[in-house]
């Protein structure tokens, strides 16, 4: 009884909810939408913004931002790609990816916790400093020619269902959640984001856990650019441009509260399921493709807006349950007496 009541209070069960009621709805106007072939063509397109939203959900569940993901994703693209496209072995474009991400949040680490600069001015510093080191590195043209077996790695499925992108995306997105929510290390992030100097008091390492979620952010922005890489075959200057709002409105829509300290990567993970679902959607509701970032920005609003006022709730049924108690032990004092 009590798992059906944690699993029933679950914040992503509402997220769960509202895919399953999107996709119905949908249904019901063109069933073509629901076609098994469709769904998982959802599904596998999602895998992007599933690893953009994993990967800032370590930075917002600490209380912080980083907007700086969409252009992380499009650099590490750019490398990837040029490397690939000169001959270079998939491992060596894969670690000059990876490295881009892990300079990236590592700056944005340090920037946040040594130099104190707040976090969106930070990240959105260095997303345009990283936008324009993609131009100087591209020379302002497309990334083409990429090779067509890294290409067609994008299409491989497994029984011709989910792609393999897809399900490892998945099985990894689950041992980060197990890592965040049953080791000591995992649980310090949500412990910062909570409460940052009570954390502090106990011993856990602020600073560096946050610079740890940065450097996480940007490892797995760099993983989306390189699977971004795959699936599109090229890659422009303004590859990821917009992404990092979208996978800040997955993190949201799935639970994750932008005061921190609150959410899972499941429920990110959900998110973006929906958010990457938002432009096959309008397709068959026969609607421009145009409202996508329309359509965004509203969810995000709407959302955020939402959980300000439970968090508000919360806050004054917390202090009215505290008023309450002292007063009733201050009458039983007295009673006492």
């Amino acid at each position: 009884m009590n798992t059906l009541k944690r699993i029933f209070k679950a914040r992503e069960l509402s997220s769960l909810t509202f895919l399953l009621v999107m996709f119905l709805i949908v249904g019901a106007v063109n069933p073509a939408f629901l076609q098994i072939r469709n769904l998982f063509l959802t599904f596998n397109g999602s895998v992007v913004f599933v690893l953009l939203a994993v990967g800032i959900s370590f930075v917002i569940i600490t209380g912080e931002i980083d907007v700086s993901i969409g252009a992380t994703l499009g650099l590490a693209a750019a490398v990837s790609a040029t490397l690939l496209r000169g001959g270079s072995p998939w491992v060596v474009a894969v670690i000059a990816a990876v490295a881009v991400g892990v300079g990236v949040g590592l700056i944005n680490g340090i920037g946040v916790t040594v130099l104190k600069v707040p976090s969106i001015i930070m990240t959105l510093g260095i997303n345009g400093i990283v936008r324009g080191a993609i131009y100087v590195y591209t020379d302002g043209k497309w990334v083409e020619n990429v090779p067509f077996e890294f290409k067609a790695l994008s299409q491989a499925s497994i029984f011709n269902t989910v792609t393999y992108f897809f399900f490892c995306t998945i099985v990894f997105m689950l041992a980060v959640h197990l890592i965040l929510t049953k080791t000591k290390q995992g649980r310090h992030f949500a412990a910062v984001g909570d409460n940052m100097q009570g954390a502090n008091l106990i011993g856990i390492p602020v600073d560096s856990t946050k610079v740890i979620a940065y450097i996480v952010s940007g490892i797995f922005a760099a993983i989306a650019g390189i699977v971004y890489v795959s699936r599109v075959g090229f890659v422009t200057p303004t590859a990821g441009s917009g992404y990092e709002m979208k996978a800040i409105a997955a993190c949201v829509l799935g639970g994750i509260s932008l005061a921190g300290g609150v959410g899972t990567v499941i429920g990110a993970t959900i998110g973006a399921v929906i958010m990457a679902s938002i432009s096959r959607v309008l397709v068959f509701l026969q609607f421009s493709s145009d409202y996508d970032n329309t359509i965004t920005g509203i969810l995000l609003i709407v959302i955020v807006v939402a959980d300000s006022l439970i968090q508000r709730r919360i806050c004054e049924k917390a202090r009215r349950e505290r008023l309450s108690a002292r007063t009733l032990s201050g009458v039983g004092g007295k009673c006492d007496e």
